[in-house]
């Protein structure tokens, strides 16, 4: 779900003539038609570096998954989770995996594993953006392309139907109607995610853009980190 979340800058570097990568590290087999549905509708090329479910480690060939990926694409900015997000988050693989991408990143403008990746050359990032970070710095108006974002999140069929069986575990059935008024009667799991997933980011995205005394309609949350540029 992490390239709908950031899905707005990618649809708007992509709007403006830039070009928007996506790496995916973890993906279900049954998602990855999703996935590239989703950033088809952003305008995002996607590509999957399949690491294992459970089994990410820091390990040379991991990291050297990472450098691959940068030196080929060399992109000016990278974006990616929050590191402090991903520490205290308990889905599995996240601290793992973030240490992986750091190390790769940082590997990547080095003369690091030259033999392994032939023709590669290094390329240093001189920027970072952490998505949704605990300690922001910057937002981007995401307003004129809220209604990709939106498009994108909804073909995320297995992560909505996920959504809403946990939903409506998590909530008494009182927190639902207020949060979604007519969640009850919704028809199955998929209509239930999409619907709390609406809530929870029109919520989010006008309280960056607009509720902090901010000048946009909807806004995505970020941390840079290094020289804009």
């Amino acid at each position: 779900m992490e390239v709908v979340e950031c899905g707005g800058a990618l649809a708007k570097n992509a709007q403006n003539g830039g070009e928007s990568f996506a790496s995916i590290m973890l993906s279900k087999e049954n998602s990855k038609p999703q996935i590239r549905k989703a950033a088809d509708v952003l305008g995002v090329t996607v590509n999957f570096t399949d690491f294992e479910m459970g089994n990410v480690d820091v390990s040379s060939e991991a990291k050297e998954k990472i450098i691959k990926v940068v030196r080929e694409v060399r992109p000016d900015i990278i974006i990616t989770q929050d590191p402090e997000h991903s520490f205290h988050d308990l889905d599995p693989d996240r601290r793992q995996a973030m240490i992986t991408i750091l190390e790769g990143i940082a590997l990547a403008g080095r003369p690091y594993a030259l033999d392994k990746l032939p023709g590669l050359d290094p390329h240093p990032i001189p920027t970072i953006y952490y998505m949704t970070p605990h300690q922001p710095n910057t937002v981007v108006d995401v307003s004129d392309v809220w209604n990709l974002k939106n498009e994108a999140m909804s073909v995320l069929e297995s992560q909505m139907e996920f959504s809403g069986q946990h939903f409506e575990e998590a909530l008494s059935d009182s927190n639902l109607e207020n949060l979604v008024p007519g969640f009850s009667k919704l028809p199955n799991n998929y209509e239930k995610g999409r619907a709390v997933h609406k809530a929870l980011d029109h919520a989010v995205h006008v309280y960056h853009g607009l509720a902090t005394h901010g000048h946009y309609a909807f806004a995505e949350l970020f941390a840079v980190k290094g020289i804009s540029i």
